[in-house]
């Protein structure tokens, strides 16, 4: 009976795993159905909308499976142009991309968050059936589409269509897991298993790929300023173009959407164009800061009225090297905001090695991710002059790297040595070298334990105290000592003067105080200052008794005299 009991669970769960294998390949299903449904939506409802539409709902479904299939960055193939050949578009809007990639990265991760009553299957389960499901119907939607005016180009659809899917069904997976970074391979050399070992190797990692990561949102950003401001300069000629593609509102509403999808593009070719290699607009025609050359095939679109004049480059033109320099100081203080935080010591630092490493790691990254943007943000239009359109990828990104190294390694390294530098030896070595050394420290002087201090000052304050008590009883001595200057205004520690206490000079001193020792300097210090506001008419005695209790402030025990 125990045994049944102990094997049930493995059974159950045995049983179970066809179950959440299906629900798997089903949630893959549904993401890809979403993102077909959303786009689906939207282009209807602008055929709808539209007066002027010629085309019937079958044309409007198969622009929608069209545009789906180029967010995954197919190529589709368009068979309606003047010259009766068929002409290939490859140019992804990168921001139309984000939502199937946030799809399938969404559904994979939530196949792996555990429920009650359901098991939870395996990584590698969860990412097969995944990306098994959403292809099933990315083969649907490519079939159907395939006698549209937008058909999908065949080797396409496998590179980088489902290589984009299956990267995205990876990176939920693994952030389902805790992106956790596992073991190297067994074939890696042993120098690597035991860097990644240690914790420092993963915080180095994890920094430079932090690192990276902002020097490309650096580059992009810069970018798209560039191309806002050229937008700006360029207002009415993008106004005229955005008329002209568009008469109703509709139209205009169409237009306006497919320029909003591809500001991401255009914030890429801005980049390129700020890091030099710039973009190509045709087979005949490049434009850098440095001259707009070569005759340019340019359909009408408003971002495309952005673009310089032919022509030589300007100051103005020039002016776009701030985004690289932008990003290789951005680079430069990534890096040492780890290797060298405010306030470390020099032993807690990385070392100058490490971090020209990191800072490098980092430019390469950087140059990696600029030329996989460039890549997806240009593409052909056509077979003959815009068979290249956009930043050639692997100048840009040869660019990024060239850029961020030259100027975030050297950055960093000054930088940390900033950091780091020691207050003060700048100073010293300056003094010494001119011949002038600098002076020896004052010693501190020596401490005196609180019981020692009291027991110099207990002589010192009887001696006082008695002093004070006599005059306090000479009362009608007040006058004549506020005419002649109060004792109490005296310095501290000094011996009050005979004629302004009203006593006779050659009355002699208390054998007392007279046979007191001087305190040393420490305590005559700690001794407080006497209140010079203090008025004795305002407190006179009027109890004999009072009169023998009476103590001024700070006064220590009082003997008879």
């Amino acid at each position: 009976m125990t045994q049944v009991t102990g094997s049930s669970p493995s059974l159950s769960a045995e049983q179970g795993r066809p179950a959440v294998l299906a629900f798997a390949l089903l949630r893959g299903a549904v993401a890809a159905g979403l993102g077909v449904g959303s786009i689906t939506v939207l282009v209807l409802a602008l055929w709808i909308s539209s007066p002027a539409s010629d085309s019937s709902p079958g044309g409007a479904l198969h622009a929608a499976a069209g545009l789906w299939l180029i967010a995954h960055g197919a190529e589709l193939i368009r068979a309606d142009t003047l010259s009766g050949v068929p002409a290939p578009v490859g140019l992804v809007p990168l921001l139309l991309a984000v939502v199937p990639v946030w799809l399938v990265h969404r559904a994979a991760r939530d196949v792996l968050v555990p429920e009650e009553g359901r098991p939870v299957p395996s990584a590698a389960g969860a990412f097969a059936m995944v990306v098994t499901g959403y292809l099933l119907v990315g083969a649907a939607v490519a079939y159907y589409g395939r006698g549209g005016p937008l058909s999908a180009h065949l080797p396409s659809l496998l590179f980088p269509a489902a290589l984009v899917v299956a990267g995205a069904a990876a990176a939920g997976v693994w952030t389902a897991a805790g992106r956790p970074v596992g073991p190297p391979p067994s074939w890696a050399p042993v120098s690597l298993h035991e860097a990644l070992a240690r914790g420092r190797f993963r915080e180095q990692a994890g920094t430079v790929c932090r690192t990276a990561a902002a020097g490309v949102s650096v580059l992009l950003g810069g970018g798209a300023l560039l191309v806002a401001v050229a937008l700006m300069w360029h207002a009415h000629p993008a106004q005229e173009s955005f008329v002209r593609l568009a008469g109703d509102w509709a139209g205009r509403v169409s237009v306006f959407l497919l320029a909003l999808v591809l500001v991401p593009n255009a914030a890429v070719w801005g980049a390129a164009y700020g890091l030099g290699p710039g973009f190509a607009l045709g087979t005949a025609s490049t434009v850098t800061p440095l001259a707009f050359s070569g005759r340019p095939a340019l359909p009408g679109f408003p971002l495309l009225a952005a673009l310089p004049a032919e022509g030589p480059g300007t100051v103005l033109n020039w002016s776009a090297v701030a985004v690289p320099v932008a990003a290789g100081a951005t680079v430069a203080w990534f890096t040492v905001r780890r290797a060298a935080p405010p306030g470390a010591a020099r032993e807690d630092a990385w070392s100058p090695r490490e971090t020209a490493l990191a800072a490098a790691l980092a430019a390469v990254g950087c140059g990696a991710g600029t030329a996989v943007l460039a890549a997806a943000a240009g593409g052909p239009l056509g077979t003959r002059a815009l068979a290249e359109f956009g930043p050639v990828w692997w100048l840009t990104g040869a660019a990024a790297l060239a850029w961020t190294a030259l100027l975030g390694v050297p950055g960093a390294l000054l930088l940390r040595a900033w950091r780091l530098r020691e207050p003060g030896a700048s100073t010293d070595e300056e003094g010494e070298a001119a011949g002038n050394p600098q002076p020896e420290p004052v010693p501190a002087p020596v401490s005196v334990s609180v019981h020692a201090q009291a027991r110099v000052q207990a002589p010192a304050h009887e001696a006082t105290s008695r002093a004070s008590h006599d005059s306090d009883r000479r009362w009608w001595l007040w006058p004549g000592r506020r005419g002649g200057g109060d004792a109490a205004g005296a310095a501290p520690g000094s011996e009050p003067d005979a004629a302004s206490a009203g006593a006779p000079a050659s009355r002699p001193a208390p054998a007392a105080a007279a046979s007191t020792p001087v305190a040393p300097p420490a305590a005559r210090l700690s001794v407080p200052d006497r209140d010079e506001s203090f008025e004795p008419y305002d407190f006179l005695p009027t109890d004999p008794w009072h009169e023998r209790t009476a103590r001024p402030e700070g006064a220590g025990p009082s003997g008879n005299s």
